[in-house]
């Protein structure tokens, strides 16, 4: 049996060299699957606003949505890591109620680390929730919480100015005490830059292949999700199809009186 997948472990495989996986994950179905086929760490992210609740971004998602869907994920799985992200206004509005969110999302839902996005500007925040000994894994440059700041889902680092304010975020996550940063939405040789000087792992979403692992939000890289899709995603297969063809099987035999056949029916 493969060991459980910790902290210290993460950040073990980058010293190593070893590449990293990463995918969402909402509930006990799925992450039982992910986990079953070798995932490391299982991310209940508030890209379930968009993939789950059908919203136009992942502002409206509450800590209470995000306790719920990841008690769901902890359940179904054995070995991956489950980290859970901070949802919008849980920890922007002060480090005291950051601390206290990040809790719940420990006690309460059972998380073993949390994700929150930002840089320089969340330094401190990231550092008091780490001193009472809850792992954060940082998240920065295309930052969907920040979306109207951008205009938008626009890659971030293309600037000289830009690039520069990435790279220090990217180190004050790292001495503020993260095991771990996603690095998104920027280019590829910025990201093997950051890469290169931190010593925690990155975890790329549209950041290329130099990034210490990297991770997809599964709907999309199964094909449930079609309302958009980024450039980075990569489908690996189309379950939208599979799932309607299926329907379209069961909505024909039961208009057709041939589902519930005898072998389904009790005598």
């Amino acid at each position: 049996m493969l060991e459980k997948i910790t902290v210290p472990e993460v950040v073990k495989m980058k010293q190593r060299g070893e590449k990293i996986t990463c995918l969402t994950a909402y509930d006990y179905s799925f992450a039982r699957i992910l986990d079953e086929a070798g995932v490391d760490i299982l991310l209940v992210g508030d890209s379930l606003g968009c993939v789950v609740q059908g919203r136009e971004n992942t502002l409206p998602v509450t800590l209470d949505e995000m306790i719920y869907h990841t008690r769901a994920v902890v359940r179904g799985r054995k070995r991956a890591l489950v980290v859970a992200d901070m949802p919008f206004l849980s920890y922007q509005v002060s480090k005291e109620r950051a601390v206290e969110n990040a809790g719940r999302l420990l006690q309460q839902a059972g998380a073993e680390a949390v994700k929150l996005e930002g840089g320089v500007a969340l330094r401190e925040t990231v550092a008091k929730i780490v001193e009472i000994g809850i792992p954060v894994m940082g998240h920065i440059g295309l930052t969907p919480q920040s979306i109207h700041r951008f205009g938008g889902y626009k890659i971030q680092g293309k600037a000289k100015s830009q690039r520069e304010a990435i790279m220090h975020d990217a180190l004050a996550v790292e001495e503020a005490g993260a095991f771990s940063v996603v690095l998104e939405g920027m280019p590829k040789d910025l990201a093997a830059e950051i890469t290169g000087r931190l010593s925690i792992p990155t975890i790329g979403i549209g950041a290329g292949v130099q990034c210490d692992g990297q991770v997809l939000v599964i709907h999309d890289m199964l094909g449930l999700f079609n309302d958009f899709t980024p450039k980075f995603v990569k489908r690996y297969a189309d379950l939208r199809g599979v799932m309607t063809a299926a329907v379209k099987d069961f909505v024909g035999e039961v208009r057709a009186q041939k589902f519930p056949g005898e072998e389904h029916t009790f005598r």
